[in-house]
């Protein structure tokens, strides 16, 4: 378990950029998508710190050292006419998971969902992820079985853009 006098989550701040993307890479790696990175230090520091933020970050840290980070977004249910809280990206280094940072993170973003109004907090897991997908069943998650990821991007998004009247 956490020692709370050893662990700290904060915001991410600009010059975090390098950090942020370092630890995309670790959790692309542990994922077997390092491939599919092409994110940079500069997209990261204008979509997270920019005139526009499109998502936030926090960072978790041991004893003032950075362990880990969740990269969150606000998006939007019509059936419950909230805002939801999005996770994008939870990681811990490995050398620091089974202390409850992981845990830690994600209830800072339940707490932080609560008091932005949202009505869902909500994120993906790979389906091969056994230990997040357990991980996240004892938080007392609903794993979708019945929803599906759709997604659009590079030729497929410019298409389909392409048929779009302006």
């Amino acid at each position: 378990m956490t020692d709370d006098r050893h662990f700290h989550i904060r915001s991410a701040r600009p010059g975090d950029a390098p950090l942020i993307l370092k630890f995309i890479r670790e959790l692309a790696s542990y994922e077997k998508l390092a491939h599919e990175v092409t994110a940079t230090e500069r997209n990261i520091e204008i979509n997270l710190f920019g005139a526009r933020p499109t998502a936030e970050c926090i960072i978790a840290e041991h004893d003032g050292t950075a362990v880990g980070f969740a990269l969150y977004f606000h998006n939007f249910s019509t059936f419950l006419g909230k805002p939801g809280l999005y996770l994008e990206d939870l990681y811990v280094q490995p050398e620091f998971r089974g202390r409850g940072y992981g845990r830690k993170l994600l209830a800072h973003l339940a707490k932080l969902a609560l008091t932005r109004g949202c009505g869902r907090f909500e994120w993906a897991v790979l389906d091969w992820n056994a230990p997040a997908i357990g991980f996240y069943k004892k938080l007392g998650a609903n794993i979708m079985a019945d929803w599906r990821i759709n997604r659009l991007s590079g030729g497929a998004l410019e298409k389909l853009a392409s048929e779009a009247s302006d």
